[in-house]
């Protein structure tokens, strides 16, 4: 087998979601090979948001066909508005529909099944060294579990974090996938300013940051609401204006 670097801690948990059970069991004895620790096997897409939440594995591999009315690209979805738990879909399904479908879901690699344990490998690393770029200084901030998913903002404004919905009283506000990420990123701390870099990546997923696409988003941000809900912090980033 080959040797990568451990760029990692030891103990990196992985979620294995899969309604195969002769494949899960062979995807978890090459994990355990490659040192990592597996948190445990779900079949369903409900079984593996449970899972995530009460567990808190670093990382997940899915599959999109489960057992059940829902499918994987449903409980990736969910996991990452409510957790922010990197995906990974392994899968068999390689059409443009489904691969269009998931990628909505924000997932960090999508594999085709069957892949070699070298892919599964690098994509698993490749996927913790982004995401530990993207949420570097997540642990020094509040735990995401006290993270309340309704956000109640000044001017009447409510952001709902579970369902990625902005309120005006009880009327939906119609927000693009940036302006939903924007919001998403801003509530997640929203006791304090959330750096411009920090938000430019977790949005556009580019480590170097573009500032300027950063400020016109906002721009348009409260030409929409017709207010100014986002504070620009003074050389410490932006912040979501909360009651």
């Amino acid at each position: 087998m080959t040797k990568f670097p451990d760029f990692y801690k030891e103990d990196t948990r992985v979620l294995i979601v899969e309604d195969e059970t002769v494949l899960a069991l062979g995807m978890e004895y090459s994990l355990e090979e490659f040192g990592y620790e597996v948190s445990g096997i779900e079949s369903t897409a409900d079984g593996a948001v449970s899972h995530v939440f009460e567990n808190e594995p670093d990382i997940v591999l899915m599959d999109i066909k489960l057992k059940g009315i829902k499918n994987g690209v449903d409980a990736a979805k969910q996991i990452w508005n409510t957790s922010k738990t990197p995906v990974i879909f392994l899968t068999s399904f390689s059409d443009d529909k489904t691969i269009k479908n998931a990628m909505q879901s924000e997932p960090y690699g999508y594999l085709i099944k069957p892949c070699r344990d070298e892919e599964l490998k690098v994509a698993i690393e490749t996927a913790l060294h982004k995401h530990n770029y993207f949420f570097k200084n997540k642990n020094s901030l509040e735990n995401k579990k006290d993270i309340s998913l309704i956000i109640e903002c000044e001017n009447d404004f409510t952001y709902d974090k579970g369902k990625n919905i902005l309120f005006k009283k009880e009327e939906v506000v119609k927000l693009t996938g940036n302006e939903v990420k924007l919001f998403d990123i801003l509530t997640d701390y929203p006791s304090e300013p959330v750096s411009f870099e920090r938000i430019s990546s977790f949005i556009w997923r580019d480590e170097t940051g573009d500032i300027g696409k950063l400020r016109t988003l906002i721009y348009r941000v409260k030409n929409k609401l017709g207010v100014n809900l986002i504070e620009n912090i003074f050389e410490l980033g932006y912040k979501l204006k909360i009651k």
